[in-house]
């Protein structure tokens, strides 16, 4: 990667207020490029916040290691602190049994943000959070709707523990995204994380003429690409 990146322009940011005034929030997170706008406003307003990494839904598992230490990463340079939760795979495979070609923001997909939801609601019961929230809505590929769905739902199975539904994609959270990722030079993902839709990816590549997706190759701020597929 390149030793110069890109200088990043002034941000005036909003204070945020999570849910019922809380002060510490548990930020569900599947990559430094969506998570590193989200931390970046939530730090900014004051609030103290944990990252809570779990994603058995990443492979193989050299692109889930990528992801996780650009991650891990970011966290210290802010000094965040970063739960690193069990890559229980083999159990986000049962329940994937038989949603092998559920198209993108399908069954599948409502699966996974379930799973990961609940894994995060759980542990902010058992550790005091009163509040989650997740970065996996600022992706443009993905179904804001169905991810609040997901998050309301497993938040809901334990009392005082609330879902935060902020919309990171609203007021420029978009393109600070990328403007972010580019001034860290972060890993970038080309798939959204799952063996299915590395599959699917490649698969739409071949047809129109385009390589197959190469883990750990492209990096934000050295490789030109219009943004991550996560």
């Amino acid at each position: 990667m390149s030793d110069a990146a890109p200088v990043t322009t002034q941000i005036e940011r909003p204070v945020l207020t999570p849910p019922n005034g809380a002060k510490k929030v548990l930020l569900h997170s599947c990559c430094a490029p969506c998570s590193g706008e989200v931390m970046e406003a939530i730090h900014a307003s004051g609030v103290e916040m944990t990252i809570y990494f779990y994603n058995p839904n990443i492979h193989p598992r050299q692109e889930y290691d990528l992801r996780k230490q650009e991650n891990i990463r970011f966290a210290e340079k802010h000094g965040i602190e970063f739960v690193d939760a069990d890559y229980d795979s083999d159990n986000w495979f049962k329940r994937a049994k038989g949603m092998e070609w559920e198209p993108e923001k399908g069954a599948r997909c409502t699966m996974c943000f379930d799973m990961r939801f609940e894994r995060t609601a759980l542990y902010a019961h058992e550790h005091g959070f009163p509040v989650i929230t997740s970065c996996l809505g600022i992706s443009r590929w993905k179904n804001m709707a169905q991810i609040n769905g997901c998050g309301e739902r497993a938040a809901a199975k334990y009392e005082g523990v609330s879902y935060w539904t902020f919309n990171w994609r609203k007021g420029g959270g978009a393109a600070r995204m990328l403007e972010i990722s580019k001034r860290e030079q972060f890993y970038m993902q080309e798939y959204c994380g799952c063996i299915f839709s590395l599959r699917d990816s490649n698969q739409w590549r071949v047809k129109n003429g385009r390589p197959k997706i190469v883990i750990g190759e492209k990096y934000y701020g050295v490789d030109d690409a219009g943004g991550a597929a996560c």
